[in-house]
């Protein structure tokens, strides 16, 4: 647990890390060392060793909402966040950063969290990295270079990123079964009354050198192209709501003294 002194927050660090990938484990490490975080690694869930069904994905609901066959990898990262959340509910911590092992920091990395972390009331879900161009309407600024920020599209990528109680419980209690993709699922924070900010510009990437050990090949888990009546259907909905609902949020918060 890392003590945050602007906020007075209590922060774990959960890194997400397959047993196997120990290079990346011991460069993690390094950095999250470099920053002054204390962290606990969460053996990452190896899809490769699952035994399909399970009762924690729902194939079939993959399928209508996603257009895709089951990538096991894709459901063992889903379910090491899931557990990560379930670590941090038992622990005594305000707030807890979940990474996955391909992150690297800026030099204000944790000073950035911990501005944040004074604005907490502005979000449940705050989002450090994408992989999509970063981009967002910032509305509190939290130092000289950083801002918080809702972007109002859809954003891939958790590499990194904090999150409250409230929203760790949602983790566990409405993400399960999977159905979707995990950065696809926890964008979908505005269908529950919670809240996700951007730190802008971001203080982490997950754009580095390292290769995918997910989305490999991706191209031969896609089903045929009748299986999108069902998927976009579902994805204009989520993508109208989210532009609804989070533009209301940010409205409120611009007018908010």
């Amino acid at each position: 647990m890392t003590h945050l002194p602007r906020s007075g927050s209590r922060l774990a660090c959960y890194l997400i890390n397959l047993e196997r990938a120990v290079d990346r484990r011991a460069l993690m490490a390094d950095r999250l060392e470099a920053a002054g975080l204390e962290h606990e690694i969460v053996n990452a869930v190896d899809g490769k060793r699952l035994q399909f069904p399970i009762p924690e994905f729902s194939e079939l609901s993959f399928k209508l909402l996603h257009g895709r066959r089951i990538i096991p990898a894709e459901v063992g990262c889903y379910l090491s966040h899931i557990e990560c959340a379930k670590q941090f509910l038992k622990s005594g911590s305000d707030y807890a950063l979940i990474l996955e092992d391909d992150v690297s920091f800026a030099d204000d990395f944790v000073e950035a969290i911990d501005l944040a972390c004074v604005q907490g009331r502005h979000w449940d879900i705050l989002r450090l990295t994408t992989v999509n161009r970063e981009g967002g309407v910032k509305f509190k600024p939290l130092s000289a270079t950083r801002s918080l920020a809702v972007a109002l599209t859809r954003k891939k990528g958790a590499g990194a990123y904090v999150v409250n109680r409230r929203a760790a419980a949602w983790m566990v209690e409405k993400l399960m079964p999977m159905r979707l993709s995990y950065d696809i699922a926890f964008d979908l924070e505005y269908l529950s009354g919670l809240k996700a900010c951007f730190v802008l510009p971001q203080p982490a990437s997950q754009l580095t050198e390292m290769e995918t050990q997910i989305q490999v090949n991706i191209n031969s888990y896609k089903l045929p192209r009748y299986r999108y009546f069902t998927v976009l259907p579902y994805r204009a909905f989520l993508e109208t709501a989210r532009v609804l609902v989070r533009g209301f949020n940010l409205g409120r918060a611009l007018l908010r003294p």
